[in-house]
């Protein structure tokens, strides 16, 4: 059989069951070509194939300078010696192609075109791969449960959310985790600060969502820590270092030097430095500080009294959390306890003291020297048995992988903990534990607010609820502002001012490549023009609106399109940027980024809106209910209708709802 003739079929049957990108048809091509011509086998991803430049003719570019070291001609000549071996082996596929330099541009059959629309246009999964029997947990959200979860939480939960959707639509079982901070002495501290404040205060009996009550007095516990450190500090500074002594006071008076040096009172960041350091030093001889330290030794212990306190408020945090994360669309398919994991942490370090791993210190702390793998020596077992992050994140990786096995585990965590998770996996690798392999961080960059970046001791954070209601009241702010509700019962508006804003936040933190810091304006997310989740929802409400003003309610049966030889430039590439899906799905895999997808749907929503509104001499070019042949109008319908599922397919990996009226 002739191979241009087979590489149709595979096509036509590529279509029809699984489609095959454009890109990767022409990379086989291509392949056939250089093999033909060449004698020489080259692997189909290594060859470059690239979105033509607007300024040139045709659709898509195949980069020939690689190609010379074997063709042994100029890289126009070989760019026109492949050309002229494409157009002429597959007819179906390549109209024509020019040359500049070395790139090789290639038009595209409109047949391909319409074939793939008439294929895929009722497709309400665009873009799913089939499984490739690769397991990956994503493990995002982690919060702490001695306050609510605030915006800092919502850049990670929509991000973990979103990754595992996209991991799921490349064909890999995903195990979504959560994995709850659950006990430390960050919870200590909003226990005694209820056991000294609160007198018997409840959610029920305040009204006060329980995630936010014990918030409240995590503030007050370091409101008081901080009266009570001021002191010490100012001590210090006077060079009274009567409140330590031991290893601290060696360290308190070195610090306390340091800052009467005039080299380092002239440098502003070594200064603030060790003033950090001292103020930590002080917060840890506070009397506050020392009650919350007992509290976590009795925790350990089993203490009855403790432990059912833990249990009563930490339950009250997770009914905040639930409701919180029900509003959000956020969704877990498990739930490790960090309070289930130290202990198997503690094993771990145990094992690793027995192979010579880790060593003890004089105070009988655990430690592993990792001074000749470039880093420095890290505590995994305080004095006084009490574990510390390292210890439990390392019961809980072998905990996950004893549990799912998965080939990679993703920890969905902000870049301030990098050096933690490189000390993880170094750790696991030296313990010669399996889950090492498959350690991978999602690193991403903190949000702040115009105003400047938040404060969780200092009571500054954004609560996520409060940011939730802040962004439902700006939604409903500008759909009224824009007068086209009168249909809508107040139900109805309220659903959709939800929609709306949601939508909004989220586009708004994943658009931005996660390795970015960003800020997040609310004002500026809600924009009905911009580049906001709220534009592009209005697109999906749009294409919505003309099929119901053609009269269509089921796309399925829309006419096939005949004429394959005149589409119109924006018809085409309306249709081309549709088949792009598979390929910008693969990408945002391969980068651990939504922001790719985000990008690929407010390009898609631009063109729809260019498509729709474009006019010559006062009439609209692409007219859909008035077009000029009944065959142009179910094309148009097809492409608008591929254009609604893509837009949808893109929102929903992103965790947003796309409405159908707005």
């Amino acid at each position: 059989m002739d191979h241009g003739l087979f590489l149709y079929l595979c096509c036509y049957f590529a279509l029809t069951v699984f489609h095959m990108s454009v890109v990767q048809t022409i990379r086989s091509a291509a392949a056939t070509a250089i093999k033909e011509l060449y004698k020489q086998d080259i692997p189909v991803d290594d060859i470059a194939i690239n979105v033509t430049k607007p300024e040139f003719e045709g659709e898509y570019t195949i980069v020939v300078f690689t190609f010379t070291k074997f063709s042994r001609q100029k890289p126009e000549e070989t760019g026109n010696t492949i050309g002229t071996y494409l157009a002429a082996h597959f007819p179906e596929l390549i109209a024509g192609f020019n040359v500049v330099k070395g790139f090789l541009n290639l038009s595209i059959n409109n047949e391909y075109w319409v074939q793939y629309l008439q294929t895929n246009f009722n497709n309400h999964n665009v873009g799913r791969k089939p499984a490739n029997g690769k397991k990956v947990m994503v493990e995002y959200s982690s919060p702490n449960t001695n306050k609510p979860l605030h915006l800092g939480h919502l850049r990670n939960n929509f991000l973990g959310y979103s990754i595992a959707e996209i991991l799921k639509a490349n064909g890999y079982e995903v195990v979504k985790a959560n994995l709850v901070n659950d006990r430390g002495i960050h919870i200590c501290k909003s226990m005694l600060a209820w056991q000294l404040f609160a007198h018997g205060d409840t959610p029920e009996s305040t009204g006060i969502k329980g995630d936010h009550l014990v918030g409240d007095y995590y503030v007050k516990f370091e409101t008081l820590l901080k009266e009570q450190a001021e002191p010490i500090i100012a001590r210090v500074l006077e060079n009274d270092f009567r409140d330590f002594s031991g290893a601290d006071l060696e360290r308190v008076e070195k610090l306390g030097a340091l800052l009467h040096k005039p080299e380092i009172h002239a440098d502003k960041e070594k200064s603030d430095k060790i003033h950090d350091e001292i103020k930590e030093l002080a917060r840890n001889k506070t009397e506050i500080m020392q009650q919350a330290k007992i509290m976590l030794q009795q925790w350990e212990a089993g203490n009855p009294e403790v432990r059912t306190l833990w249990s009563t408020m930490n339950g009250w945090v997770y009914q905040g959390f639930d409701v919180t994360y029900k509003r959000l669309g956020i969704d877990f398919d498990k739930i490790y306890y960090e309070s289930e994991t130290y202990l198997l942490g503690k094993d771990l370090v145990e094992d690793g003291l027995r192979k010579g791993v880790l060593f003890k210190k004089e105070d009988n702390s655990v430690w592993i020297d990792l001074t000749n793998d470039g880093l420095d020596q890290k505590l995994l077992l305080r004095g006084d048995g009490t574990s510390v992050y390292m210890t439990q994140d390392l019961g809980t990786a072998r905990l996950k992988y004893d549990d799912y096995q998965m080939d990679l585990s993703i920890y969905v965590v902000a870049d301030e903990q990098n050096y933690h998770f490189k000390v993880l996996k170094l750790i696991l690798e030296k313990l010669q534990e399996p889950a090492a392999d498959g350690v991978f961080h999602l690193s991403y960059g903190m949000v702040e607010l115009p105003h400047g970046r938040m404060k969780s001791r200092e009571g500054t954070v954004v609560d996520a609820d409060d940011m939730i209601t802040e962004m439902v009241n700006t939604s409903a702010q500008h759909t009224k502002e824009s007068g086209k509700l009168k249909d809508f019962s107040e139900d109805e508006l309220q659903r959709l001012y939800e929609v709306i804003g949601l939508g909004a936040m989220k586009f708004f933190l994943l658009r931005v490549d996660p390795k970015k810091r960003m800020i997040f304006n609310p004002e500026e997310s809600i924009d009905f023009h911009g580049f906001t989740g709220p534009f592009i929802q209005y697109s999906h409400a749009r294409i919505k609106s003309i099929l119901r003003e053609a009269g269509v309610t089921d796309t399925s049966h829309l006419d096939t399109y005949r004429h394959n030889d005149s589409l119109l430039p924006l018809e085409k590439s309306l249709i081309m940027l549709n088949e792009q899906f598979g390929e910008v799905l693969e990408d945002a895999q391969k980068e651990m980024s939504p922001s790719v997808i985000a990008n690929y749907a407010f390009k898609l929503a631009q063109e729809f809106n260019s498509f729709y509104a474009e006019k010559v001499d006062g009439k609209y070019t692409y007219s859909i209910v008035n077009a000029e042949s009944e065959e142009k109008k179910n094309l148009r319908l097809q492409i608008i209708t591929h254009t609604a599922h893509t837009i949808r397919r893109s929102m929903e990996l992103l965790g947003i709802e796309v409405p159908e009226r707005m």
